[in-house]
């Protein structure tokens, strides 16, 4: 049976539980467990991870823990019992662990590793903690230890900061919310700016002196020298060296280590030096033998320097080499370091020896027992400390020091009967007073232990000697007395024996007869002569003897002639118990001297404040002791004394001494008369301000005070402890009095000088210090009566002294944070004044920073709840006071601007930070009373209304996130509660008083704006918090979001018609509140869009108001969540909330407008798709082409569906930059272009927008242009900028803007020179299917081709994809998916290669066109699309496979041409056509025919720098022929049974065989080109070609050209080919005439790789290739590969369809057939307008139309006997930029008017009239001698002339020919006759030579290049297009026309055309045909 747990309520999870048994509860290790019941040994509850799930598990699983239990019963809580600090880390250590394994993810390696180590240091902590055997004091700091690293993980992590006191968290319920302000910015403050330590030291460390000759044992002393004041300022520290230059005790680290201690701030200066000086221990000369003398003498080696300031650029523990120096005359040597300092060259050099002194120098910072903790293994390794000289910086009570400093300074000596000058040693001892020799007192530095000699180091022959040493002699007190030091002088010889002579000595006491030591200073002493052997131990013998000159001169007695020989000594004592003072003694001994009080009592101001605090207890002891004596006649002395010793203490070096007097007053004062005497002077100096002249010693009284009540008040207790409280009326009435006199004094308004102000200041300043002495003797109430009686005296007037002010509001902080105020009665009493105060200040603005502290403090005395009546009545004053001044303080504050300096805006913020604390302490302090009572207040309804909007604009200044610091996320919450409280309150207000006939509008907007954006604050967006901080903040507050919501609801059906008011302003903010996912507040929300659609209807009868606003917003929310993980989860939602969301469609459905409801939520509907898929693809790190196409589908449904222009440019722009980046600069010019299709050239102003400044529509165009040109160049697209440079020329021109004009020009020159002399590569094609359910919905179930990168093939292609799409799966096959495919929950990708087919052959059909031109209009605004796929149809026939060899061909229509505004388009439409074996022989000779063609002609002319290819290919062709190759065409296609069961395909029977006579030619052709240019290397082969070339001819059953054939292309007249110079190869025409071109083409060579296999497996290449397949996509689909196309072969080569993805390069040469590459007549900047292609065949039977135009030469006519000339004329469609060109061509196709497209003039050709199509080329104007221009371009029709007209003249050299025609496709009968009719029909001048009519017609109609955008008949130029695309026109066109028909016509268009009427401002586009 299951029982409730009594104690078993919280426990932690030892082992993982799978609860795998029925209602079992899965668990994991370190889980805690809440428990409801037990039975048997298993426990039911719930994971505390997840209350909502609960099940059983085993109790033996869980270690049960302490706790404590909070609402027993259904709700109970469970709270641990533990430590806080535990607690809190085992939480965070749970949320770190998880972050942890992210950081892993993210690669954030050192994060990583540094949050592991400080984890593991926790976990050890709290292990520490949780044993519980740790001391108090280790307790406190582990503790310090684990808050510290918790709150650098928190801070690392970007987690909340946590408010702490004494190191466990604190609950923002249980403190003020000024209180919790405080902690957490303290907390800030310390992890922002770290404390500046005001306490230094320098470690040293001695290495070794690095000498080249040293040994001799070395001393080397350092000391800091502050060269300012020509000083040491540091005691030394001294180690000794071994001859090697090492420390000689290493294993004693405190012999060769030291720290001088407490440096101050301003001693870490550049002129502070640390000083070392080395004294070697040897010989007299460094250079003696060494036998020379055994004694060893001290003597100068070297100095060094370095200034401390060097330490401060760099904490670096490397070693340090200091230059070491010597002087050049040892006299100098007590100063050398001053010289170095000085840089006095002259007096210094560096050692012999070159030494250097490595040291290592380190500065700490901060205190010393910091410094212990920190760096305690060099305190436990040891090492020596170095004071400074003298007392510290702070003087501490209770130190122990009497040391003595004594510096040798000079001596003063005779010869003594001697040639040279001494070598004076002095030798120092300490003698006592019973004479003998004090052992260890002399200590020559820190690091060497004290001893009881001194030897000097000993100067070479100077009787002058100076030495400047430095001793330090610690004395004990009581050995001082009687004590002295004797100096003895001896001169050491430097002869052989080394003798030490005694020559002299001297001796100083250490202490007078009257008590005082030694005086600081310098003392010269006698130096007394003696003998040898004179005995010194026996002092009484000496003592005496005068000792210093200073006594002599006053004795007389003794001869003079002793005082020839003088020595020099600098004293200084560091005492605290002895003196030198004699005044001091003086007073102390007052009672032995009563006569000398009075002097004595005015010399204690003179005496130095050391020597007084020394002596503090007797001192104060000695001032009562008189006082007691005869007040009347010292009184007034003593207490001038008093006061100069209390404020003797205020100075920062005796600070530490206030506890002394304190302790002293409690425990040792005993005056207790004093306090009448003390309050009578006191009163007295009180009184006499007023007519004091000099203030200051008044100043000084009152600045003392706090003391002096002290005194009276124990002085008063002690009294009342000896009567039995007498007198206690008198002493109140005492009191009174001075605080009265204190009140007038301080009620008085200082007139001219600020003396008396000043003296006010001071009062202030010290007197809350009296409150709690007051408190001793008096009542809480009286006390807090006095106080506010002399607080309210102060003067009102605020414009009186600003400094009294300030004092004046720091006298009422002190009083609000006394005992006193902290008392609820006294408080009360209080807090009118102090309010009072506050509000006079905060009225005028002052003082902002003090006012701020005092309200803080009053608010942190009242906590939450208080329901204390004395609390609620403070409330009520505060409210009334202060609510009002402080909304408008908080106002002002924040609308200032922040001033600059750092640390004035820290001080700004804490202003703004503590004024919002205290008001939302106020507010959470308010009851309903309050607020009821605050509302009635208001007398009129103005009132109301401007505290309502000004409240709400302060809380709308609350919610912002700059108002806390980022991770300040408890104080947001704190204050949002306290905001949604105060606003449900308010809201009531709100209905009751401006509702109905009161609305006011912007009140009702104030509060739905604020309501909205605390909803959206990203504090309360709980979702994004880790499930334990939410549970904690959900179980604390609940979602106030919900709450909120709620009120915005209810507040919205209360305004009934007045809802009108806010439709549609609050459309887009209530529709950011329905995007947070939180149901409950949907559910809340989303009722509010019916009741707007339905007020919307009423009013207006639509929502158009309601869409824009919703499609707006939408728009702006995506952009403003970038990045951020929480708003792809607010986007994901709204889908539901727009589509399936059952009761907004229910209610609208129930309306009568509920079809344009529902129509609006399915256009928003898709807008979120959309943008859903834009914010997914965003958020990937690089450019790719997903980003790119979801942005063209987004830009494309503004424009289409919801024709928002600007959001249409923002997405423009946006592509723009992704092209860019990308860099696609061609797709970024198309891109830029549909912005520049938008705009005019006009002068209309333009308004600044995006990155474009404010400028006419006309500069914002040209810049447009110039960007859009910029990048054309950058793509290679030269072309397409051609055109734009002409249009913004034609600009400049009529502007007379010539020096633009001129660039423009120069420009557009350049881009010619680029065509012409920069390469360019070919991109491949793919056609990419995304199939699957999983793809975004812009991709889903769609095909695309897509343009390849720069030398992309097939496999790297596929690769990016599937790197793009790295879930996709790659299909193996091409063939059409089935819908299982299209359904599938999952992506699959289908891609292979397409071949481009360009619209128009013309261009490249010119075999006078450069490649580097016919390259651009290969793969250049390409619609169309093909795909190969051969296939085998009934049986194969192994000996020829070729009779069943079909190919199914697929043709894709895309939406755009390529290249547009994204690198790929969706295919629109697709047709699969069968070709027919015979029809695929026909194209594949016809392709092998074009690349012979190609490659002979490249040879002519010198393209080719290797004849390898042309080689490789004859032998190709003809071997393969003499193997069977063309054969097996004859075999399959030429047989009667072939030719009786196919009667339609007689005319393509003669096709083949045309062609193969056709091929037969070229191949003759080929090889006398090959004979001329064939090394001799490969003349054998040359020679078995032609062998094999008879052969071959002769198995096609020719014999001579002649006979079969009219005109041949190897019809040479010389008998040899002739090759014109600069011009193209003498083209192979029908007719056997050469047509010599106008100019050369310049195109590059080209690189082919081709088969050398027999013409069948050439053939079976051809076929193969036509599968789309190449060495390089053979693993990716399964077709058959080809067994002899090479991996270089081109998607143009032979098959019109190799997948191959060879490089561009290697297709320089074209090799597919010309009929196969579309002319670019018409190819222009907008694909979107291109004309259809004027050339289609119209096939015999309507049947076969699909098919036919499809097959091979499916873009060329065919001549047809059966159709009569005007049928065969051609219907092109016309070209324009209008918008429904594609319905014009339609309609203009269907009435059947003949409208050819404009066509530049181009020479007379001689071709086949078969070949005469209305294509046109790029071809440059004639040069003719009469024009030295260039010519601008005319239209003008193909031109047809007679064969014998050609001429060599250079006069009509301009009329020929700009290309060399193709050999015929007809057969012999057709293009006799053709011909016939040409020459008949040649119109007059229309010849050659006949150029005159034409000049008219060039100058009249200004046309653009070949590749310009062409006006249609009649029509308007419009601007640039709109888009990229236009349908093609359905039906096929008609054949071309009879050539002079075509040719007047034309020219009548051309002229009509050339006067365009005025255009008018183009209509609105639709983006529908983007």
């Amino acid at each position: 049976m299951w029982i409730p747990t009594d104690h078993e309520k919280y426990g932690v999870v030892i082992a993982s539980f799978r609860g795998t048994v029925p209602f079992g509860l899965s668990l994991e290790i370190g889980d805690t467990v809440q428990i409801l019941e037990k039975c048997d040994g298993w426990y039911r509850g719930f994971a505390l991870k997840n209350p909502n799930i609960k099940g059983i598990f085993p109790s033996s699983y869980v270690h049960l823990k302490n706790a404590f239990v909070k609402n027993k019963g259904q709700f109970e809580m469970v709270i641990p019992t533990e430590d806080s600090v535990i607690t809190e880390m085992t939480s965070t250590l749970r949320d770190w662990g998880t972050m942890w394994k992210q950081l892993y993810v993210r690669n954030e390696g050192d994060l990583f590793h540094r949050l592991w180590h400080i984890m593991n240091e926790i976990l050890d902590l709290r292990r520490q903690v949780l044993v519980g055997h740790l001391t108090h004091d280790r307790m406190k700091d582990v503790k310090r230890h684990i808050t510290a690293r918790l709150d650098w993980g928190n801070e690392q992590l970007g987690l909340d900061l946590v408010p702490r006191k004494e190191y466990a968290m604190v609950d923002p319920e249980d403190v003020s919310v000024t209180e919790l302000y405080r902690l957490m910015e303290h907390r800030h403050r310390k992890k922002d700016t770290p404390m500046q330590a005001s306490s230094h030291h320098l470690f040293v460390q001695m290495k070794s002196l690095m000498c080249s000759n040293l040994g001799e044992e070395l001393e080397v002393i350092f000391s800091l020298f502050d060269s300012k004041e020509n000083r040491p300022i540091s005691e030394r520290f001294f180690l000794r060296l071994n001859r090697n230059g090492l420390p000689k005790a290493p294993d004693k680290p405190e012999r060769h280590c030291s720290l001088f201690v407490d440096l101050g701030s301003s001693e870490l200066r550049r002129d502070i030096y640390v000083t070392v000086h080395i004294i070697r221990i040897g010989r007299m000369g460094a250079g003696e033998k060494k036998n020379a003398c055994s004694v060893q003498y001290r003597r100068p080696f070297g100095c060094a320097v370095l200034s401390i300031a060097d330490l401060l650029t760099g904490e670096t523990k490397d070693d340090l080499i200091l230059k070491v120096y010597m002087c050049n005359t040892e006299s100098e040597w007590y100063q050398i370091h001053e010289n170095i300092i000085k840089k006095l060259n002259a007096r210094y050099n560096l050692t012999g020896s070159n030494a250097g002194l490595a040291v290592s120098l380190q500065l700490l910072h901060g205190d010393i027992e910091q410094i212990r903790r920190e760096y305690s293994s060099v305190f436990s390794h040891g090492v020596s400390i170095t004071r400074k000289l003298g007392f510290s910086n702070i003087i501490m009570p209770g130190e122990m020091r009497n040391d003595l400093y004594i510096t040798i300074e000079r001596g003063e000596f005779e010869k003594g009967g001697k040639s040279v000058a001494r070598n004076v040693e002095v030798t120092m001892f300490i003698v006592e007073s019973s004479g003998q020799t004090l052992k260890d007192f002399i200590s020559f530095g820190s690091g060497e232990p004290p001893a009881g000699e001194y030897r000097s180091f000993v100067l070479y022959h100077n009787n002058s000697p100076r030495w400047a040493e430095l001793l330090k002699l610690p004395i004990p007190v009581d050995k001082f007395r009687g004590a002295h030091i004797r100096f003895e002088f001896r001169h050491c010889s430097t002869k052989e024996k080394g003798e030490k002579k005694l020559f002299g000595f001297s001796f100083v006491p250490l202490m007078q007869e009257d008590g005082r030591t030694l005086p600081d200073g310098t003392h010269e002493l006698i130096v007394h002569k003696c003998e040898e052997n004179t005995n010194l131990q026996d002092a009484t013998r000496y003592l005496k003897l005068p000792f210093s000159k200073g006594i002599l001169l006053g004795n007389n007695n003794q001869a003079m002639k002793a005082t020839k020989e003088s020595f020099w000594i600098t004293s200084f004592l560091c005492s605290t118990k002895l003196t030198q003072n004699g005044d001091m003694l003086d007073l102390l001994k007052w009672r032995t001297h009563p006569d000398k009080i009075t002097g004595c009592l005015s010399k204690l101001k003179e005496i130095d404040g050391s020597e007084i605090v020394k002596f503090l207890q007797d001192t104060l002891d000695t001032l009562f002791g008189i006082l007691d004596e005869n007040s009347q006649k010292y009184g007034s002395k003593v207490f001038d004394s008093l006061v100069h010793i209390i404020n003797l203490l205020q100075d920062s070096k005796f600070h530490h001494f206030k506890p002394v007097m304190d302790t002293y007053i409690e425990s040792h004062f005993a005056g207790a008369l004093a306090y009448r005497d003390l309050i009578k002077v006191l009163k007295w100096y009180v009184d006499r301000i007023m007519e004091a002249e000099r203030q200051e010693h008044i100043q000084a009284v009152l600045k003392a005070q706090e003391y002096i009540f002290k005194y009276i008040v124990q002085s008063r207790r002690l009294f009342s402890l000896a009567t039995g409280g007498q007198n206690e009326e008198e002493f109140r009435c005492c009191i009174q009095e001075l605080l009265m006199s204190v009140r007038f004094f301080l009620s008085q308004e200082s007139k001219g000088s600020g003396a008396l102000s000043q003296s006010q200041a001071v009062f202030l300043s010290s007197f809350p210090a009296v409150y709690s002495e007051l408190l001793k003797l008096f009542d809480v109430r009286e006390v807090a009566s006095l106080v506010q009686d002399t607080l309210g005296s102060l003067p009102t007037i605020v414009h009186v002294d600003d400094s009294l002010q300030a004092v004046k509001l720091q006298c009422i902080g002190k009083t609000v944070e006394s005992q006193l105020y902290t008392n609820p009665d006294s408080r009360y009493i209080l807090l009118p004044v102090v309010l009072h105060h506050l509000h006079m200040h905060l009225q005028e603005q002052k003082d902002l920073v003090m006012c701020a502290r005092i309200l803080s403090n009053v608010f942190c005395l009242i906590k939450k709840n208080s329901s204390e009546k004395s609390v609620l009545e403070e409330i009520d004053v505060i409210v009334a006071s202060l609510l009002d001044i402080l909304l408008r303080t908080i106002l002002e504050v924040t609308s200032r601007p922040q001033p600059s300096g750092s640390a004035m805006r820290l001080q700004f913020q804490d202003v703004t930070g503590e004024f919002v604390a205290c008001l939302l302490s106020l507010l959470r302090q308010m009851t309903d009373r309050h607020y009821q009572q605050l509302l009635d207040s208001f007398n009129t309804k103005e009132e109301l209304r401007d505290f309502l909007l000004q409240i709400f604009t302060v809380f709308r200044i609350l919610i912002r996130p700059e108002m806390f610091p980022k991770d300040w996320t408890v104080m947001r919450l704190v204050a949002n509660n306290v905001i949604i409280t105060t606003v449900l309150y308010l809201s009531d207000a709100l209905r009751k008083n401006f509702l109905n006939e009161n609305f006011d509008y912007k009140i009702w907007d104030s509060y739905f704006y604020l309501a909205v954006i605390f909803i959206n604050q990203l504090c309360l967006q709980l979702e994004m918090f880790t499930p334990s901080k939410k549970k904690k903040v959900l179980e604390k507050y609940g979602d106030m979001r919900v709450t909120m919501g709620c009120e915005i609801f209810s507040m919205w059906q209360n305004l009934g018609e007045h809802k009108l008011h806010f439709i549609p302003a609050l459309i887009g903010p209530f529709l950011e509140v329905t995007l947070i996912p939180q149901p409950d507040l949907r559910n809340v929300m989303i009722p509010i869009f019916h009741d707007m659609m339905d007020w919307e209807q009423r009013r207006s009868g639509n929502f158009k108001q309601v869409e824009a606003k919703l499609i707006d917003k939408l728009d702006s929310l995506m952009s403003e969540g970038k990045g951020d993980e929480t708003y792809r989860e607010l986007f994901n939602s709204i889908i539901p909330l727009f589509g399936p969301y059952p009761s907004l469609l229910k209610k609208i459905e129930r309306e009568t407008w509920r079809e344009s409801g529902v129509s609006l939520i399915a256009t928003v509907t898709r807008l979120m798709e959309r943008l859903l898929d834009y914010r997914d693809c965003m958020k990937m790190g690089e450019v790719d082409g997903k980003k790119i196409g979801c942005t063209v589908s987004l830009l494309n449904f503004y424009k289409t569906e919801l024709n928002k222009e600007e959001m249409y440019i923002r997405y423009i722009h946006k592509l723009y930059d992704l092209h860019l980046k990308a860099q696609n600069f061609t797709e970024a010019a198309y891109t830029l272009l549909l912005y520049d299709e938008l705009l005019e050239w006009s002068d209309r102003p333009l308004r600044e927008f995006l990155a474009y400044p404010m400028q006419t529509e006309w500069q914002r165009k040209e810049l447009l242009h110039l960007t859009i040109i910029q990048n054309f160049d950058r793509g290679k697209c030269w072309e397409n900028g051609i055109i734009l440079c002409r249009k913004i020329a034609d600009q400049y021109e009529s502007y007379y803007d010539y020096r633009n004009l001129s660039k423009m020009r120069m420009m557009e020159a350049s881009l010619y020179d680029k065509i012409m002399d920069q390469q360019r590569l070919e991109p491949e094609f793919f056609r990419v299917g995304f199939y699957g359910k999983k793809f975004p919905f812009f991709l889903r179930n769609k095909e695309f081709v897509c343009r390849g990168h720069d030398y992309e093939r097939l496999e790297a292609f596929q690769q990016r994809m599937l790197s793009e799409f790295p879930h996709a799966i790659a299909m193996q096959h091409a063939n059409q998916p089935d819908e299982t495919i299209f359904q599938a929950e999952a992506q699959y990708l289908q891609i292979y290669a397409v071949t481009p087919i360009p619209e128009s052959q013309e261009v490249l059909q010119r075999e006078g066109v450069p490649d580097n031109i016919k390259s651009f209009y290969k793969v250049n605004h390409i619609w169309k699309f093909r795909y190969d796929r051969p296939f085998h149809k009934g049986t194969k026939d192994k000996e020829n496979e070729f009779k069943s060899l079909w190919v199914e061909r697929t043709s894709l229509y895309l939406v755009q041409s390529l290249p547009g505004i994204s690198r790929w388009f969706e295919v629109e439409k697709r047709e699969v056509v069968e070709m027919s074996p015979l029809e695929n022989a026909i194209e594949v000779l016809e392709n092998k025919n074009q690349q012979l063609k190609t490659l002979i002609s490249q040879c002519q002319t010198r393209q080719m720098q290797n004849i390898n290819p042309l080689t490789m290919c004859l032998n190709g062709v003809i071997d393969a022929a003499v193997n069977g190759g063309v054969a097996r065409y004859q075999e399959a296609f030429f047989v009667k049974e072939y030719i009786l069961s196919h009667p339609e395909d007689g005319e393509k029977i003669a096709r083949l065989r045309e062609l193969m006579l056709e091929q037969a030619q070229i191949l003759e052709f080929g090889l006398a080109v090959h004979e001329k240019f064939v090394p001799q290397d490969m003349r054998p082969l040359h020679k078995k070609l032609v062998d094999q070339f008879f052969v071959m001819k002769s198995s096609l059953g020719i014999q001579e050209f002649s006979a079969c054939i009219q005109a041949s292309p190897v019809h040479f007249p010389n008998g040899s080919p002739r090759v014109c110079r600069n011009s193209a190869p003498a083209s192979m025409s029908p007719n056997g005439t050469r047509v010599i071109p106008r100019r050369s083409p310049l195109s590059y060579p080209a690189v082919n790789r081709y088969s050398s296999s027999s013409l069948s497996s050439q053939a079976s290449a051809e076929v193969s290739n036509i599968t789309g397949q190449s060495e390089s996509s053979d693993e990716v689909f399964n077709m058959q590969p080809s067994p002899s196309t090479s991996s270089l072969s081109s998607t143009h080569s032979a098959s019109p369809n190799v997948t191959s993805s060879a490089p561009s390069s290697a297709r320089a040469s074209p090799l597919l057939s010309d009929k196969h590459k579309h002319s670019r007549e018409n190819c222009c900047l907008s694909p979107r307008e291109r004309p259809c292609s004027a050339i289609y065949p119209t096939p015999v039977e309507p049947s076969q139309r699909l098919l036919l135009n499809h097959i091979g030469d499916g873009a060329l006519p065919r001549s047809d006997p059966n159709l009569s000339a005007p049928e065969k004329a051609v219907n092109p469609t016309p070209s324009s930029w209008s918008l429904d060109s594609g319905k014009e061509a339609k309609n203009m196709s269907d009435s059947g008017k003949l409208i050819s497209p404009p066509i530049p003039p181009r020479p007379t050709q001689t071709a086949s009239p078969a070949r005469h199509t209305t294509s046109v080329s790029p071809s440059p104007a004639g040069r003719s001698p009469l024009k030295g221009s260039v010519q601008p371009f005319t239209p003008s029709p193909v031109e047809y002339h007679s064969p014998g007209l050609i001429s060599n003249s250079p006069v009509l050299s301009g009329s020929c020919s700009s290309g060399i025609s193709s050999l015929s496709r007809c057969s012999m009968s057709e293009t006799s006759g053709f011909e016939n009719q040409v020459n008949d029909q040649v119109a007059p001048g229309s010849g050659p030579g006949y150029s005159g009519p034409e000049e008219p017609v060039r100058k009249e109609s200004k046309t653009p290049p070949p590749y310009s955008v062409y006006e249609r008949t009649l029509r308007r130029p419009v601007p640039l297009p709109h888009s990229l695309s236009i349908p093609v026109a359905p039906e096929p066109p008609a054949l071309p026309p009879k050539p002079l028909a075509v040719r007047s016509g034309h020219l009548e268009n051309g002229t009509r055309r050339t006067d365009p009427g005025p255009r008018p401002r183009p209509l609105p586009r639709k983006v529908s045909q983007l």
